[in-house]
């Protein structure tokens, strides 16, 4: 018998009334000593109980389950050097390609973005914070460092922009570097009719070399999520998602973009909450227009297992479209599609065959009519590695091919922001597929998805101008796709 039903019953079993106020603080001692009250005073032990950490072909990968703050101090804990190594990171590139330093990412990002932060996810920031400290045993991080690494796509490509434009005549072109190119296909354009969908990051060497994490969280509530990530963050951020209630996410950033909401919800708190609590496209979709901020505005491919449905969101600030399709495909390579939102919100020019953008769509529209029928996991990753230059016609791996090597492009991508040879291009894939996405799993490679390696003293010695990056800048090795999930 609980003390509470006990308490509940006095009258029942005859007690008198007397007794009452001894039986209210017997029945609070015994409350405040349930496991349930306890969770403020979890020892180290009962944290990491439920996590764990392994690597294996350059990724690291990491299980946290649990309430927000256990989620959080795992995570801190077992990626502390990489997350303070990250920060590091983040701090050297953004001051030097936004003139900008890592307090003033610290202060705005925190001023901006965390009275919107749900608590759920404020618990998980700080459980974090708690555990990067608690590894290193010293305050090496705070929560304004946490949210600034957050946060950090949609300050640096979109807030500072906008910040810079403001009560200009002329405001300077936006130019958010372009990121990314993915696919998603169902029907009959796949080999077993269910969905497949593949996603390589194209990102700034520096930062995509520690782009290198596979987080599984199960979380208190909501849905299983398995995605990649960088270390710190609580979203994936360059996006490729599975949950337990069989939605799948990738995208790829609209190039140009232009326009910010300051008063909006960040992209990261949105992407996050859309992922661990839709179990369908439209719930997704909602979730992720809500109080939309502008930032890190992309077209984003959305699958669910469950109805083999495939959709792609254009989530710009004033326009939105969605496109749903059980027999088709989607690709993303920077790329606006609408013609509205193209006019209205971005400096993007669809007719210059010899951009990034529009030679990778290109591409991507040859590919896929060719591989019609035949698409599965296995021809996912290779087109993520494929070096066809639809404007020089040839295999040339550069800036306009799938698999990004701006490194390597005398012109390199500069509607994207990337002058020539820039350290920047694709620095990992991921796939999966129907089957795969069901059990929770997805291929994985580290580096270049076409396996070729990049030598960081080799490249800094021809490009001396990149020497900033020296202490940060690591080699990517040739690496091989991965299996990765339970």
């Amino acid at each position: 018998m609980s003390a509470w039903y006990f308490f509940a019953n006095l009258k029942s079993i005859g007690m008198n009334r007397l007794w009452f106020p001894f039986l209210v603080f017997f029945c609070l001692l015994i409350s405040c000593n349930s496991p349930s009250s306890k969770k403020g005073t979890l020892t180290h032990e009962m944290k990491m109980e439920k996590s764990s950490r392994s690597e294996k072909n350059g990724w690291i990968s990491i299980h946290l389950e649990g309430a927000p703050e256990v989620i959080g101090y795992q995570h801190g804990y077992l990626l502390a050097e990489e997350i303070i190594d990250l920060r590091e990171a983040m701090a050297i590139l953004n001051e030097k390609t936004t003139g900008r330093n890592w307090k003033f990412y610290r202060d705005e990002s925190e001023r901006m973005f965390w009275p919107n932060v749900p608590e759920e996810y404020r618990l998980e920031i700080d459980g974090i914070v708690s555990g990067v400290n608690a590894k290193l045993g010293v305050a090496k991080i705070d929560r304004k460092d946490v949210i600034a690494m957050n946060s950090i796509l949609e300050m640096s490509w979109y807030y500072v922009p906008w910040l810079n434009s403001k009560d200009k005549p002329n405001p300077p072109d936006p130019t958010p570097p372009g990121h990314c190119s993915a696919m998603v296909a169902t029907g009959t354009w796949t080999k077993d009719g269910k969905i497949v969908m593949a996603h390589n990051n194209w990102v700034e060497y520096v930062i995509g070399e520690r782009w290198n994490i596979i987080l599984d969280i199960v979380p208190e509530k909501g849905n299983r999520i398995v995605m990649d990530a960088l270390p710190g963050f609580i979203h994936s951020g360059d996006d490729f998602y599975i949950n337990s209630a069989g939605i799948l996410v990738t995208e790829t950033t609209i190039t140009r973009f232009k326009g910010f909401d300051t008063t909006g919800v960040a992209e990261f708190v949105r992407a996050r909450k859309a992922i661990q609590y839709s179990s369908s496209i439209d719930e997704w979709v909602a979730s992720m227009k809500e109080k939309n901020n502008g930032g890190y505005a992309n077209d984003w491919l959305i699958g669910d297992n469950k109805t083999g449905e495939i959709a792609r969101l254009e989530l710009g600030l004033k326009n939105q479209f969605l496109e749903k399709t059980k027999d088709g495909y989607f690709v993303g390579a920077n790329f606006p599609v609408n013609k509205k939102l193209i006019k209205e919100e971005t400096k993007y020019d669809s007719s210059v065959l010899s951009t990034s953008p529009n030679a990778r769509k290109l591409r991507w529209e040859e590919i896929l009519k060719e591989n019609k029928g035949k698409i599965d996991v296995n021809a996912a990753m290779k087109f993520m590695g494929d070096h066809y230059d639809t404007w020089r016609k040839k295999d040339l791996a550069g800036a306009l091919t799938l698999c990004g090597h701006i490194d390597t492009d005398e012109v390199g991508a500069p509607d994207m922001g990337w002058p020539a040879f820039t350290a920047a291009g694709a620095v990992q894939g991921k796939a999966t597929d129907g089957n795969l996405a069901k059990e929770m799993k997805l291929w994985a490679i580290m580096g270049h998805p076409c396996g070729e390696p990049f030598i960081s003293s080799k490249f800094l010695s021809a490009h001396p101008e990149f020497s900033y990056q020296k202490e940060y800048l690591h080699d990517m090795p040739g690496e091989i796709w991965t299996l990765f999930g339970n």
